[in-house]
């Protein structure tokens, strides 16, 4: 059996932009007795937490201050990639909507809580490498 890799902040780690998480029941329960690797794209390219929310505009990390954060998401994202290089990733559960990790909906990049297709930076990366990437609410069809 491989690992399973998780957002951090779904594993109740307080590495959210606000501050907090995004703990979630399900997700513990399906990874008891497996072996997990936390990942946080955002912290690994040295964000802090809490930090200024940040969403995509036109593919590029901009804060709601608009300060462009790009370069700590492609650091992040580069850092969680060589993290789970080499391991054998049976799948990656990443929290929904978020500019990193996102896998279907992102914020738009207006800060007015409007959601467009679309995957964050790292769920991308991580697709486009061939890694099985799920949201929490697909847990109960595996």
């Amino acid at each position: 059996m491989g690992k399973i890799a998780v957002s951090a902040c779904l594993l109740g780690e307080n590495c959210k932009y606000s501050g907090g998480n995004n703990k979630n029941d399900k997700v513990l329960e399906f990874i008891k007795n497996k072996e997990v690797i936390p990942v946080c794209p955002e912290v690994a390219g040295g964000l802090p937490t809490p930090r200024v929310p940040v969403e995509l505009v036109d593919g590029v990390a901009i804060n709601r201050d608009g300060i462009n954060v790009d370069k700590e998401f492609h650091l992040g994202v580069e850092r969680m990639l060589n993290k789970l290089s080499g391991e054998d990733i049976d799948m990656v559960i990443l929290q929904p909507r978020s500019p990193s990790c996102g896998t279907k909906q992102i914020y738009d990049g207006t800060f007015t809580g409007t959601l467009k297709p679309g995957q964050g930076m790292f769920a991308k990366a991580l697709m486009e490498k061939g890694y099985k990437v799920v949201e929490p609410d697909e847990l109960d069809n595996l």
